[in-house]
């Protein structure tokens, strides 16, 4: 089959406009309230209009109520996230990632979103560094990926995750080098006992180097995807995923290696036993 590596394509005429854009968010959530810099940007975004004026509208019983409660929700501490409702959550890791998350969630559903590519994709690494215990180089997210706590993300470098992909990360997600999850994966560190639901186990879920995720496939809690496995779409991962071995299927099974694995991978039974 052929190779086929993404276009480069060449600056966009308003290039100088979204880096000044970028440079003025960056100053603002780095030099002050986060909550309150999230605010000012999503109402300079959304509601222009009231940019200026926003505390007055909010209060102003001419404005129409809906608009005055849209306005409020620009801060994020005037909303409330589903992550809050969870009896794990470290109040004061997620108060200090809570902007970060709204205003990252706010621009996907914003005009300016949506289906903006280049502008988001950088926004949101922008967004990432303040958001996950830790974040290697070069990540890159499509619009509509969302987290629980995100804290509990550590990512590694060159990591690329598309449209509409949830990782929930309560109980924590490690994500390797050049790890590729594809659109509308989902990806868990939790889970809930068939006799009561409130019975929650968290474990932490890890996808090693090279692995990739296709599209519309699930990854459990506690599995552990080792290097260069690959689940395959819709598939769904209850147990580990051997190293360089393709699994597909409900629950997900092996039904080939990689032609570029090592030799002795056939002989490997878990991801555990290369160590």
């Amino acid at each position: 089959m052929p190779i086929l590596p993404l276009r480069k394509l060449g600056e966009r005429p308003d290039e100088s406009l979204v880096a000044r854009f970028l440079d003025d968010i960056e100053t603002q959530l780095s030099n002050g309230d986060a909550y309150e810099a999230c605010r000012v940007i999503l109402c300079r975004l959304l509601y222009p209009g009231f940019a200026d004026a926003w505390e007055t509208a909010v209060n102003d019983e001419h404005v129409p109520l809906a608009t005055r409660v849209a306005l409020s929700a620009l801060d994020p501490r005037n909303v409330t996230l589903e992550p809050e409702y969870y009896a794990e959550c470290d109040e004061e890791k997620f108060a200090r990632v809570k902007p970060y998350l709204w205003l990252w969630y706010s621009f996907d559903r914003s005009p300016l979103g949506g289906q903006n590519v280049d502008l988001g994709v950088r926004l949101r690494q922008l967004l990432a560094p303040r958001i996950f215990k830790r974040c290697g180089t070069n990540f890159k997210a499509f619009q509509h990926v969302e987290f629980s706590f995100g804290y509990n993300m550590e990512v590694g470098d060159n990591v690329v995750v598309h449209r509409h992909v949830l990782l929930d990360d309560r109980g924590g997600i490690v994500l390797g080098n050049r790890v590729s999850i594809s659109d509308y994966a989902n990806i868990y560190s939790h889970t809930h006992s068939i006799v009561d639901q409130r019975d929650v186990t968290d474990a932490v879920t890890r996808l090693d180097d090279d692995v990739r995720i296709t599209y519309h496939a699930t990854v459990l809690a506690g599995v552990h995807v080792g290097e260069n496995g690959m689940v395959g779409a819709s598939a769904v991962a209850t147990k580990d995923v051997r190293l360089y071995h393709v699994h597909v299927g409900i629950p997900a099974k092996s039904v080939r290696v990689k032609p570029n694995a090592p030799p002795d991978v056939m002989r490997l039974t878990t991801v555990r036993d290369k160590s």
